[in-house]
């Protein structure tokens, strides 16, 4: 398993919110578990907001969702892309102006964040996971604003591949790499895909409403409980 599949697995795992010992994660992901401290130093590191220490275990201490501040959706991913183009440039002036930016971008995300990160969105995954699935961004904005259904040919970290039909629910932001929450008509559960997995998504006519037990809300009080199934 590629580090950055890895560390995206790690961050699937602390989403619930809840206390997890390196011990248990590393026998997860059938790794040693001193590869699950660098990993996890690797995240806490770049500004993902995450509690804990060697020994005792971690947690995630607060959501990352888009911000629902002065910046668009649109606006933050124009200036993610950005920043990440900038991120893999040779020039240093450059690149100390994308850190100086993505700071002041910091400065506007939740205030109960574990730690102030210098480099936000810079320093987990290539630019080029993330420039894989750019393409996909405005559909799914589209879907998700007019609740029509997608259907996404998607390719799993395991090389498995499959075709869904899904209700696109959330997008949310992971150092660089893109998630978008659906309710999975294949599997009649919700599902969490990384954007630059998905390999083909076509919108379909067919427009959805809230239904019981399958709704952003249902999954967002799944993850305060149980943990959401992989």
């Amino acid at each position: 398993m590629r580090r950055t599949d890895r560390l995206f697995d790690l961050i699937q795992i602390l989403r619930d919110g809840r206390l997890h010992r390196a011990q248990d994660m590393a026998d997860r992901l059938e790794v040693s578990v001193r590869t699950v401290y660098r990993d996890m130093d690797t995240l806490i590191g770049s500004g993902l907001p995450v509690a804990g220490e060697r020994g005792l275990g971690y947690m995630m201490t607060a959501p990352i969702t888009l911000p629902p501040l002065n910046l668009t959706l649109a606006e933050l991913e124009a200036l993610h892309l950005g920043m990440a183009v900038v991120a893999e440039a040779a020039d240093e002036e450059l690149q100390r102006a994308a850190r100086s930016l993505s700071a002041k971008i910091d400065a506007v995300l939740p205030e109960d964040r574990a730690a102030r990160p210098a480099d936000w969105g810079l320093a987990v995954y290539p630019f080029a996971d993330a420039a894989a699935g750019f393409r996909f961004m405005p559909p799914l904005r589209v879907a998700i604003r007019e609740r029509r259904k997608v259907r996404l040919d998607y390719r799993a970290l395991d090389d498995t591949a499959t075709t869904r039909t899904v209700r696109p629910l959330q997008l949310e932001y992971w150092g660089r790499v893109w998630t978008v929450t659906v309710w999975c008509e294949l599997r009649d559960d919700f599902r969490t895909f990384r954007v630059d997995r998905i390999e083909r998504l076509d919108t379909l006519p067919d427009r959805f409403t809230d239904e019981v037990g399958k709704s952003l809300m249902d999954y967002l009080d799944r993850q305060k409980g149980a943990p959401a199934a992989g």
